[in-house]
């Protein structure tokens, strides 16, 4: 069917968001938290094969597991609270606790991140960057399991194209749209296999900070442009030259560029 659906120029989205339902509770299993749990699981084996080369304890990592997906959880609920409707969730702020409603935000989730690494490397006397770096790696593999998961919920769609891989996502409408989440899980794994080469290099891993700047500067710059293909996720953004995640986008954009240009600077005064 998807074949037959690819030769008339679209392909037919129309993946139910549940997978299946629990007995007696009644509660549904998504497809959206169990892409969340894979990601948590293959950010946890991977860091678990770096830090092992590393001779720090399981103990370590469990501990910086905590940290991160405890503040991308409440970086991203905040962020959405903030950045996107903060005059509804004013009026009812015990919805704020309503995650199993929706609202997530992804530049929200990174600001927790990086609060997490920052509370994480003081309590362990570590610097900033070099806890930085390591998450780094494992990022694009929780991004690109997250977009999936807006995939399979028909979230954060496109806008109408005539390419012949737009996707009709049957559960929203009958228009051919970018596939925009799958764009961008395609390029967080593009990134996870970039980063992780650089890392093999001793050259780049040895100067602190530059994974974490790659990071920054990549993603974040895909993000701005993937925007562009979206429609908007608020009302507030109708009318706008950019919408609210290509602002949001635009400080991670320069703290990787400022720090590369550091980096590069303290290199070539090393050299000398």
């Amino acid at each position: 069917m998807i074949i037959l659906s690819f030769l008339l120029n679209f392909i037919s989205w129309n993946v139910d968001s549940d997978i299946f339902v629990l007995p007696i509770i009644n509660h549904p299993i998504r497809w959206y938290g169990l892409f969340w749990l894979l990601g948590i699981l293959l950010c946890y084996r991977f860091l678990d094969s770096i830090l092992k080369k590393e001779s720090k304890p399981i103990e370590f990592l469990d501990q910086l597991t905590i940290y991160i997906v405890v503040g991308t959880m409440l970086g991203a609920r905040l962020g959405h609270v903030l950045f996107y409707d903060p005059s509804y969730y004013l009026n009812n702020p015990l919805k704020i606790f309503a995650v199993w409603e929706g609202g997530l935000a992804s530049h929200g989730g990174g600001i927790g991140i990086l609060v997490a690494i920052y509370l994480f490397a003081r309590k362990n006397k570590l610097p900033f960057l070099w806890v930085a770096d390591r998450i780094a790696l494992v990022v694009p593999i929780a991004g690109a399991s997250i977009r999936l998961g807006n995939l399979m919920n028909s979230e954060m769609i496109g806008k109408q194209t005539d390419m012949p891989w737009a996707f009709v996502f049957t559960r929203v409408d009958q228009i051919p749209r970018h596939p925009a989440q799958l764009y961008e899980a395609i390029f967080c794994i593009f990134l996870f296999v970039l980063l992780y080469y650089c890392w093999k290099k001793p050259v780049f891993r040895n100067q602190i900070g530059n994974c974490f700047a790659l990071l920054l500067i990549l993603l974040f710059s895909f993000r701005f442009m993937d925007e562009f293909l979206k429609i908007n996720q608020e009302h507030f953004e109708d009318g706008m030259l950019i919408n609210m995640g290509q602002i949001l986008s635009i400080p991670f954009i320069l703290i990787g560029l400022i720090l590369f240009v550091i980096n590069y600077w303290k290199s070539k005064t090393m050299g000398k």
